[in-house]
């Protein structure tokens, strides 16, 4: 089963960058596709990017533009780079198995919260 691990979360100014990192272990990683999601305080849990084992990508509406997904199979990391980043970005960010195992629980995220 994969295991996956975030980073990269902070604090930053509104405009600023931060680079997010997903790292994966155990079986299937290189073929898996990932997904990255954030839930803001009182907000349902919702879907910002995903890229395939061959690297094709899909974005929300609301980051289009601002973020890209990619990944280093080699290093078995898959990065989230958020640009031009809006207070209404705060979130706690988690990635994912696409699709994902049943019952397989969350990890604990990443903190990104943009000061205005």
């Amino acid at each position: 089963q994969v295991q996956l691990v975030e980073s990269g979360g902070g604090l930053v100014q509104a405009g600023g960058s931060l680079r997010l990192s997903c790292v994966a272990s155990g079986s299937g990683v290189s073929i898996n596709a990932i997904s990255w999601y954030r839930q803001a305080p009182g907000k349902q849990r919702e879907l910002v990017a995903t890229i395939t084992s061959v690297g094709t990508t899909y974005l929300a509406n609301s980051v289009k533009g601002r973020f890209t997904i990619s990944r280093d199979n080699a290093k078995n990391t898959v990065y989230l780079q958020m640009n031009s980043l809006k207070p209404g970005d705060t979130a706690v960010y988690y990635c994912r198995p696409a699709p994902a195992a049943p019952g397989l629980s969350w990890g604990q995220g990443t903190q990104v919260t943009v000061s205005s």
